[in-house]
């Protein structure tokens, strides 16, 4: 069983400049599921070039997309290009909620608990199981038991269920009712530290960019660049942070002003980017 995980569509999660890979996967998602689930060869090296990326680093890294089976050759015509698997389709559906529609938690939301128990002989679905979880955004609450806010036990069951997984797994959810300061124990079960430099990382590389499309925005091939570029950083965020509650995180916890800032970049840039790069693609 091949698994699609962010992973295996990202790249390395923690690299703020982002591999062509990461960026071609952002353009699928944005604009190849609106033309059929397919994008030309020619469209695409046209895309990325704009992006900063020259045609041999393209056709290098759509190689490895392929070679791991997220992209796939198809022709429209005489035209070849390439389509996305099912499994990236997937991945891609999952993360529109998470990237664009994620709701915190809350204390009163609970907590979503997984065990599970996967034969030696079955290795390779211990590890999709893992990588499953983390990508969901789970922290560890003690050796093989996996902790969520409450609120995506929806997200949990179709997703466990969509890879197949579910027959390893036990969910329970409930509420942590004594021993310890809760707050101290989500800074043991999540590294807070590393999500809080992210933050600040994304906060530092965009609110720059926010200030000057203030100032009268950007062209659509300029906004097309920095739109692209920016949700490709930010989407590994809501998978890091599951959107654990703020009442347990650090008073003034930099996630609030990197998520406002997300939303209105969305808003800015969006549309003029979308426009920019429909026009590429059709010309």
């Amino acid at each position: 069983m091949t698994v699609v995980t962010k992973e295996h569509a990202d790249g390395d999660a923690r690299t703020s400049d982002p591999a062509p890979r990461q960026l071609i996967v952002t353009l699928f998602g944005l604009y190849g599921r609106a033309e059929k689930n397919w994008l030309s060869v020619a469209s695409l090296v046209r895309l990325m070039a704009e992006l900063g990326v020259d045609g041999p680093a393209v056709r290098s890294s759509i190689s490895r997309l392929k070679r791991r089976e997220i992209l796939l050759s198809s022709r429209h015509g005489t035209a070849a290009g390439y389509s996305m698997s099912p499994l990236l389709l997937d991945v891609l559906a999952e993360g529109d909620a998470r990237i664009f529609g994620r709701r915190r938690a809350t204390v009163d939301d609970g907590w979503l608990l997984v065990v599970f128990s996967v034969p030696e002989s079955e290795r390779e679905n211990r590890h999709a199981l893992r990588t499953v979880l983390t990508r969901l955004g789970f922290g560890t609450a003690a050796p093989g038991v996996w902790i969520a806010p409450g609120n995506v036990e929806r997200e949990v069951r179709e997703t466990l269920e969509r890879r197949q997984l579910h027959g390893y797994v036990d969910i329970f959810s409930g509420n942590h009712v004594a021993f310890g300061d809760l707050r101290s124990k989500v800074r043991d079960w999540w590294d807070l530290d590393e999500l809080t430099a992210l933050y600040a990382e994304f906060i530092d590389a965009y609110r720059p960019i926010l200030a000057e499309c203030s100032k009268g925005g950007f062209t659509p091939r300029e906004a097309f660049a920095h739109y692209v570029a920016m949700l490709t950083m930010w989407r590994r965020l809501p998978y890091r942070d599951p959107g654990l509650p703020l009442d347990l995180l650090p008073e003034g916890w930099n996630s609030v002003v990197a998520e406002e800032l997300f939303r209105e970049l969305n808003t800015a840039l969006s549309g003029h980017a979308r426009e920019h790069a429909l026009a590429t693609i059709h010309g």
